[in-house]
């Protein structure tokens, strides 16, 4: 009796799978033929008011503000009465909605958020179907794919996870421990008679090959049996949003989609498109067309960014100075310069390319070079004095020659001849009017160099601290010559001799110049202020952090400017009420008071830089935080009306 009852049932069943398969068919042709898409739409900016059964006198929006002509005026919540013609307060505004593919979008901390709906309507709905939408956003000529908004019908994620359960059944049966197919038992009984015999050997006598070549074979089918059971996975990445649709009773289902994103230079607007496609299993049914595109305009402080170039003034001095050390090696108890000796050839070379630098410089002239000499403390103070004195003019006459051998050129360039002299009295300095006829070297003795070695001994990473505290007790005896022979005795002086007295034997060039032309010893000069111009490009880049670490020491305008942008509002209010209150000016702070809440003031000083320059009419319509008070004051409807 119970079989004959269910082959009674089959024929039905199958009858509703016909019929609801003919229902789908006839659904899908409807849809190609209709080109049935899907639309994106704005968001209302404001919920629509809820109707109350009691009835409640009209609350009007109205404020008094004064303008610039000290007349006070009435600004109210209105609308135009289409019969009078007048303007009459009015309780709500949002009682109808004009659908708009348009929305200006304010910018705050350099990011803008982009929100609109994804609306799909109920025939595109079915419950063995996923709608797969591929929002795409266009900016400065490039495209990028947003996430992805799917909906799943309840028996297409069923048949999904059906297809997962049955994929899993097959692939629990797969072993992977190998020792599975091996009779434990038996092996264990085996290898303890037989010690002898080997023990991979044994394992492969107890192992059931059978089953382990069809465990083997269960494995390899796996990618197969995934594509057979599991059409089409369920995946989480990269999308936004996969909801599982029951019954929406008839009505359209809509998203509230979000899309932050960074602004850039030049960026003034972003579309924003959608298409998709209805899937059955893994079968596409039907593209769905692309939606038409949702403009958002970006209303961008940096605009606001005030590019008029700022000047500091800067103190020029006439005569400037520059240094450059050498670590010359000389034999012991000579003062002869060998290119050959130790790293000399590298030093020397060093000090000739800032030599050709200065005398061909286009700012400056060369005027003279003090060269002085340094010892290390072998040997008494006064030989030492009188060696590096030596020493440096060995150095200077080395030079001077240097600069002998480049006298035809440099006089093509710059006309000058070299002497070596220590006399620096102004009839010896006589210079052309192409640059300088006669460079002074001077020679100087440093005598021995303990600063230096104090300084190398406190930074050595070899010596320890009670090394230190040993050299620093016996640098403080002041008779040189005793300090040094103490130092011959100390436990520390091998690496004083061997590492640190070769870097205290130098030579150190000091280069004395004069800018060319200048007569007095300083001007007071007008320059380029770089870094508060490299902050107001940071504006025009949306890189406002940057921009107020440039500015903030200014605060003026432009740091307004960048407190604004990113959202700082009580800073930049402190600044713009001291700043002289032009229609630029008066338009910020009307940003300013609408943010803190204040709409009074916000309504005043819009209406103030309004009649300043009309052009801000404009400008308020577009920014989206203005544009709010132009629609609930009807502000700039009617001049006489205001």
């Amino acid at each position: 009796m119970k079989c004959r009852c269910r082959y009674k049932v089959l024929p039905a069943v199958a009858l509703a799978l016909v019929c609801a398969g003919c229902a789908q068919s006839r659904k899908l042709a409807e849809i190609r033929g209709r080109e049935l898409g899907v639309d994106l739409q704005l968001p209302a900016k404001n919920t629509p008011p809820k109707l109350d059964s009691t009835r409640r006198a009209p609350v009007h929006d109205t404020i008094r503000i004064t303008g610039l002509d000290g007349r006070e005026m009435l600004i109210m919540k209105a609308i135009r009465d289409d019969e009078t013609g007048d303007m009459v307060a009015t309780e709500e505004l949002d009682a109808a909605y004009v659908v708009a593919r348009f929305r200006n979008v304010a910018e705050r901390h350099g990011k803008i958020d982009l929100e609109f709906q994804v609306i799909v309507p109920q025939e595109l709905h079915d419950s063995h179907w996923q709608l797969r939408f591929h929002p795409e956003m266009y900016v400065l000529g490039d495209s990028l794919r947003l996430d992805d908004v799917v909906i799943t019908g309840t028996e297409y994620r069923r048949a999904q996870l059906q297809g997962l359960r049955q994929y899993e059944r097959y692939a629990s049966r797969i072993v992977t421990d190998s020792m599975e197919f091996v009779d434990r038992r038996s092996l264990g009984i085996f290898l303890a008679r037989n010690t002898r015999d080997s023990e991979c050997e044994a394992e492969y006598h107890y192992t059931n090959h059978l089953a382990k070549y069809l465990n083997g074979l269960r494995m390899s089918r796996r990618p197969e049996m995934w594509r057979k059971y599991v059409k089409v996975p369920i995946v989480t990445e990269g999308i936004r949003l996969d909801t599982v649709m029951k019954d929406i009773n008839g009505k359209c289902f809509i998203y509230n989609y979000v899309q932050t994103i960074n602004t850039r230079p030049k960026l003034r607007k972003v579309d924003v498109t959608l298409s998709g496609a209805i899937f059955e299993s893994d079968r596409r049914l039907y593209t769905i067309p692309v939606s038409e595109p949702l403009s958002f305009y970006v209303s961008s402080l940096n605009a606001f960014a005030d590019g008029t170039e700022r000047y500091k003034t800067q103190i020029v001095h006439r005569a400037v100075s520059a240094n450059a050390s050498a670590e010359i090696a000389f034999r012991a108890g000579r003062a002869e310069i060998e290119e050959s000796l130790s790293d000399n050839r590298r030093e020397i070379g060093f000090i000739k390319s800032k030599l050709r630098l200065l005398a061909n410089n286009e700012e400056f002239d060369l005027d003279s070079i003090i060269i002085t000499s340094f010892a290390s403390p072998e040997g008494s103070v006064a030989s030492n004095a009188s060696l590096t004195y030596r020493r440096a003019r060995s150095a200077s006459d080395y030079f001077s020659g240097y600069l002998r051998q480049l006298r035809d050129s440099m006089r093509r360039e710059e006309g000058f001849f070299v002497s070596v002299g220590d006399d620096l009295s102004e009839g010896n300095m006589r210079r052309a009017a192409m640059g300088p006829e006669t460079i002074r070297f001077l020679s100087r003795s440093g005598g021995e160099n303990w600063p230096a070695l104090d300084a190398l001994v406190l930074a050595d990473t070899v010596l320890t601290d009670s090394e230190k505290d040993e050299y620093l007790l016996l640098s403080q005896n002041p008779d040189l010559d005793a300090r040094e022979r103490d130092i011959l005795r100390s436990r520390f002086q091998s690496r004083l001799y061997s590492v640190m007295y070769p870097k205290l034997r130098s030579v150190r060039f000091d280069f004395h110049l004069h800018r060319k032309g200048m007569v007095k010893d300083t001007v007071h000069t007008n320059v380029l202020d770089t870094t508060y111009m490299d902050g107001v490009q940071a504006i025009r880049d949306h890189d406002y952090e940057l921009a107020l670490e440039l500015l903030a020491p200014y605060q003026d305008f432009n740091t307004a400017v960048a407190y604004l942008a990113m959202d700082r509002n009580r800073s930049a209010l402190s600044i713009l009420k001291d700043c002289p209150k032009d229609a630029r000016v008066n338009y910020m702070l009307a940003l300013v008071y609408q943010r803190l809440g204040e709409e009074r003031d916000a309504v005043e000083c819009y209406v103030r830089s309004c009649e300043q320059d009309p052009s801000y009419v404009y400008r308020g319509n577009l920014d989206p935080e203005i544009s709010e008070l132009i629609r609930k004051y009807n502000i700039n409807d009617d001049d006489d009306e205001i």
